[in-house]
């Protein structure tokens, strides 16, 4: 008699546990369907080119005919294509200096722009907007301003007395012309550097204020330590963007990279050879590369972070 009630109250929890189980399992059910759109996307427009672009990458294939296996001869011919290098060297020298100069510069203009004045505001905004410009309409502005015969900027050193470059018409100073158009769209950058530095307590300035720190001590020594894991973030985005720079250089050039090739970067010889000369399994191939050496420069990144990234929590 004692029994009865103690495995009724099993029985009621069997089934109670049965009753939640049958309504994860629907939830569960319901959450695979509502997500189905966005797998079967992934899977076509992601996983199926991936996986395709590696098979492709050891064939011959222009989509018209069928691909032919070749096993390395796309990756042997990369090597003693003298364009592929070209590409290369290009795209190492835009990375080189545009990266650091970016970071440079974003964290000076957000350490400006994090100043508490009148029309704070209004100055984030000015430097923000040149983000929202389209990349063509980009272009365009930037031909007119460093155009050798009537451009702005050549007509303000005229009136300083300093004869001007020919800029994008000249392959000694075609890169430097896109490093500097690239600065002028750091503004997505600064915005994260400001969150960064708003991120930063004041109590650290109070002390070091105390402590009788400069201006320049407290920058260094505080707001920059403070500030490396927004660095790292926006080095480790800055360098991916760069090796893969291509619509602004593209829109530029209408394609071709000149003068000389001196803007024939590793991405746009890549989409030349895939949907110019339909040589699609060569265009993989070079994909591939690119893939690789962007995996290694940001492990390598990760891995020399432990030495320089400093965060709050740390001791």
């Amino acid at each position: 008699m004692i029994q009865l009630p103690i495995k009724s109250s099993i029985n009621r929890r069997e089934e109670s546990e049965l009753l939640a189980d049958g309504i994860e399992r629907k939830r569960a059910k319901y959450g695979y369907i509502f997500a189905l759109p966005w797998i079967m996307g992934l899977l076509l427009l992601y996983a199926y080119p991936l996986v395709s672009s590696i098979y492709y990458s050891f064939t011959k294939y222009n989509v018209v005919s069928p691909a032919y296996w070749v096993g390395f001869d796309n990756y042997i011919q990369l090597f003693w294509d003298p364009v592929f290098w070209v590409g290369i060297k290009n795209t190492l020298y835009y990375a080189a200096i545009s990266v650091p100069l970016s970071v440079v510069l974003g964290i000076f203009l957000a350490m400006l722009l994090n100043t508490p004045i009148k029309g704070q505001g209004i100055f984030r905004t000015i430097f923000f907007i040149p983000t929202l410009v389209p990349v063509v309409a980009t272009s365009i502005i930037w031909q007119w301003l460093l155009n050798p015969q009537f451009g702005l900027v050549n007509q303000l050193l005229a009136m300083a007395g300093i004869n001007g470059p020919p800029w994008l018409g000249d392959p000694k100073w075609s890169k430097p012309s896109l490093i500097l158009m690239a600065q002028w769209g750091i503004g997505n950058s600064i915005i994260i550097y400001l969150a960064g530095l708003q991120d930063i307590s004041k109590d650290y300035d109070d002390a070091a204020s105390v402590d009788g720190a400069s201006g320049l001590r407290k920058v260094w020594s505080i707001t920059l330590p403070l500030l490396t894991p927004v660095i790292f973030f926006n080095m480790v985005m800055g360098i991916i963007n760069a090796l893969q720079v291509f619509t602004l250089p593209y829109a530029l050039t209408y394609g071709t990279g000149n003068p000389a090739n001196s803007l024939l970067f590793y991405s746009m010889y890549l989409y030349n050879n895939a949907f110019k000369y339909m040589n699609m399994g060569y265009a993989s191939a070079m994909a591939w590369i690119l893939f690789i050496v962007i995996m290694a420069i940001t492990l390598l990144l990760f891995r020399s972070s432990n030495r320089w990234v400093y965060y709050h929590g740390d001791d």
